[in-house]
């Protein structure tokens, strides 16, 4: 394929959306990324844990693209309460998050007790299935992006963010350690809070401001 060709391709479009919309989301810190970072500070079954997270994520987003996108695609009403629904979460979201860098916490610290890899495993499967957060970041808001992509064009949007889950997890978990000196202080913390309340504000606005639409085949 031409050079060119290739550069107004709808795939790698689809891609780079699916790849920014993932990153968005999952840049959030909350608990499951808390504890991928807590165990890449003490160096603790980090491989298992990253592993674990990142194909619950990839999992859970093929259920959102391919499984609940097929189904709110076909109805205006869901498109509706997914696209309010959406912009109020991100948009509160972003309201605690600028919280937070306005008001920060100590810095994750890595100190504790050794835990088994069996415990260690099992917090990561409860942080994230049993975690409200994850489900709508991943099926309900990725889906909803998701449906608005052609039938033709949902895997490339899907392999978008899931690289960016892959990529952010391994970053957690392996870069932590390296990273360890400043990833325990609060300013920043403070940082990373003030541009996750940006990007979380961003997308709400976006969704508020550009109505969902049930893509056509």
């Amino acid at each position: 394929m031409p050079a060119a060709a290739l550069a107004t391709s709808p795939a790698p479009a689809a891609f780079a959306q699916g790849w920014a919309m993932g990153a968005g989301l999952i840049l959030a810190i909350g608990a499951q990324n808390a504890l991928v970072l807590r165990q890449g500070l003490k160096r603790e079954h980090v491989g298992a844990v990253v592993a674990v997270c990142t194909l619950s994520d990839w999992l859970l987003i093929a259920l959102g693209v391919f499984g609940l996108g097929a189904q709110i695609q076909g109805s205006p009403q869901l498109l509706e309460v997914f696209r309010f629904g959406g912009a109020a979460f991100l948009l509160g979201y972003a309201l605690l998050a600028a919280r937070r860098a306005w008001r920060p916490v100590a810095g994750l610290q890595a100190s504790g007790p050794a835990a088994s890899l069996g415990a260690t495993l099992s917090a990561a499967f409860a942080l994230t299935y049993l975690n409200p957060h994850v489900y709508l970041d991943t099926v309900v808001l990725l889906g909803g992006l998701g449906a608005r992509q052609p039938p033709t064009l949902r895997a490339a949007f899907m392999a978008g963010a899931c690289v960016a889950s892959a990529m952010w997890f391994s970053l957690l978990g392996f870069g932590a350690a390296a990273a360890a000196p400043r990833l325990q202080n609060a300013n920043t913390w403070r940082a990373i809070d003030a541009l996750v309340a940006l990007l979380m504000a961003g997308l709400g606005l976006q969704l508020l401001l550009q109505p969902l639409q049930a893509p056509t085949s």
